[in-house]
């Protein structure tokens, strides 16, 4: 039995029009869901890396000062998710909440999910938040790192470090070459 080819089309269409529509409408009650006193930098939900757990932003950060830290598992300086660990676990107690955000912008991310978690996880023992893959540069990036790149500068390379103040303002910011300093992070979690 075949299907009238238009048929087929029209069905095809109305599908995709009705989950785009699902889609949106999602994103709308999502956006209903931050809070005024949330900054606009951190209104996305983003899934968790390896897990169909989606995070709200502004939960994960609940108000804190930030270390945003685009990621690759297969960079030169993945060595640098166990500086950052060491950060997270120093700072954590004092509120900075560290989000590593997986990116293939570089080419040098893991083919799956499964092997960037186990890099990160496994390799480096992180324990900080750690989002799945999305673009940081371009006119594909995320909406976070579009944002990111109009306050400082889109990130060049793997492991550019951010940090952004509980007002979602970005302080300073570190290229792949460097990490945060005790200073910086001692400045940005006194507030000033």
């Amino acid at each position: 039995m075949s299907l009238n080819p238009i048929v087929t089309t029209l069905s095809a269409s109305l599908l995709l029009s009705i989950s785009s529509g699902l889609y949106a409408a999602a994103e709308e009650s999502a956006a209903a869901d931050y809070p005024d006193s949330c900054p606009a930098i951190f209104h996305h939900t983003m899934k968790q890396l390896h897990s169909s757990k989606m995070l709200n932003l502004c939960e994960v950060t609940d108000g804190h000062p930030v270390l945003l830290v685009n990621t690759a598992s297969h960079c030169g300086f993945t060595g640098q998710f166990g500086d950052l660990e060491k950060i997270h676990e120093k700072y954590s107690k004092e509120g900075l909440v560290v989000i590593g955000v997986s990116s293939d912008s570089f080419n040098q991310e893991a083919e799956s999910e499964s092997e960037a978690a186990e890099v990160c996880y496994k390799n480096f023992g992180v324990t900080f938040t750690m989002l799945a893959t999305v673009p940081v540069k371009g006119d594909e990036a995320h909406p976070l790192f579009k944002e990111v790149a109009r306050q400082d500068k889109a990130p060049k390379w793997n492991f550019y470090k951010y940090l952004i103040n509980p007002e979602g303002e970005i302080v300073s910011s570190n290229s792949s070459f460097g990490l945060p300093d005790e200073k910086d992070l001692k400045q940005l979690l006194a507030g000033s």
